[in-house]
């Protein structure tokens, strides 16, 4: 029935996966930032580079939305879906930004740990959202959903464990300041990938 009803503007659903795969990319490499600290600042311009293409793919969805009379899904939906994913790389970035230009020089596990499961947030948004393309496959939707929120769960308790050691061990007020912004930026690129996976488990629900 959906399939039938569903408008032939389609083309939101491959800027969704372009922008998704790029929140992957962006993931990864603050992953591998973590790993290795010893070209910072060209790793960090690598991830502006990135979030600066997820801009450019995020401003050519919006245009397309102002433009279209019918979309295959809820206007409002698209806003959200768009803006939550060019968010997950905004902090990204933010968090690579921060490790550059504050000049960490050792990495704590707990920041390493935190990337690894934001980047299986991220690649489990680009399967979520790919599955959204033609919505036959409802239960693959749902299922990566509850891991994104899983995901993000685990995050959150990682944060908390990392802030307790972080105001427990560090005697430098400056650098508890400094690793409590990058911890909080890269949950909350997780936090955005939950927020993904909530609006698209309501497009879902809406059109069952």
């Amino acid at each position: 029935m959906f399939d039938r009803l569903l408008p032939k503007k389609l083309e939101f659903f491959d800027l969704f996966s372009r922008h998704a795969a790029l929140t992957v990319e962006g993931a990864q490499l603050l992953q591998a930032l973590l790993s290795d600290l010893t070209h910072v600042e060209e790793q960090a311009k690598r991830i502006k580079a990135v979030e600066s293409d997820a801009d450019r793919i995020a401003h050519q969805t919006l245009e397309m939305l102002h433009r279209s009379f019918i979309t295959p899904i809820d206007r409002g939906d698209i806003h959200r879906i768009v803006s939550r994913i060019d968010d997950i790389l905004d902090y990204i970035e933010a968090a690579s930004q921060r490790l550059w230009l504050y000049e960490i020089k050792e990495v704590t596990p707990e920041a390493k740990e935190m990337a690894r499961v934001l980047v299986l947030s991220s690649e489990a948004v680009k399967q979520t959202v790919d599955a959204l393309h033609n919505m036959k496959n409802p239960d693959l939707i749902r299922t990566s959903c509850i891991e994104i929120n899983r995901l993000e769960n685990e995050c959150d308790t990682l944060l908390r464990l990392a802030t307790a050691r972080l105001f427990k061990e560090e005697r430098d007020p400056v650098m508890i300041i400094k690793w409590k912004e990058i911890y909080e930026n890269i949950e909350d690129a997780t936090d955005r990938c939950e927020d993904v996976a909530n609006v698209i488990e309501g497009v879902v629900l809406e059109n069952a």
